[in-house]
């Protein structure tokens, strides 16, 4: 039985570690299926969830040119239902402003606004905000160099 991404295959916990499990499979093959990629909420710790010597369905989400097997236990499933009524938060993240009449859709800058593919998963969102969270951080601190302010220095 040859598989492949796509492939949804039982197989069986051999190992814990604290960024993700790895699974044998058949045709003595093994995978690795990453904290990320063990349930649709947040994984703080792998043992929370899965235990040594637990079947477990698998999807394979990606094969390396080593080799080496990535497994997704939640895309093996369907994800979970939203409760009704609860939609896109107004003022919420990914979202942002559409694009004013007259500029072509474009912003100040004179950039192209990248409108998100809907629907965006949390997963997206989050990275997203961490992509965004960063970059606001990286310009106060280069500000923060230029103003030679010395904190906590000479009076």
């Amino acid at each position: 039985m040859e598989f492949g991404v796509g492939s949804v295959l039982e197989g069986k916990v051999t190992g814990i570690t604290k960024f993700g499990a790895f699974v044998s499979l058949p045709e003595n093959k093994s995978g690795l299926v990453h904290i990320s990629e063990i349930a649709y909420s947040y994984v703080n710790d792998v043992k929370d969830f899965l235990k040594e010597g637990q079947e477990v369905k698998v999807k394979v989400i990606g094969i390396d040119e080593n080799g080496r097997i990535n497994l997704s236990i939640k895309k093996a499933m369907d994800p979970p239902p939203r409760p009704a009524g609860q939609g896109r938060p107004a003022g919420g993240m990914g979202g942002g402003r559409p694009p004013r009449p007259g500029n072509g859709g474009r912003s100040q800058g004179g950039f192209r606004r990248q409108t998100p593919a809907e629907p965006t998963t949390f997963e997206d969102r989050l990275k997203q905000f961490m992509q965004a969270s960063d970059s606001k951080l990286s310009e106060l601190h280069y500000v923060d160099k230029r103003s030679g302010s010395r904190r906590g220095g000479r009076k």
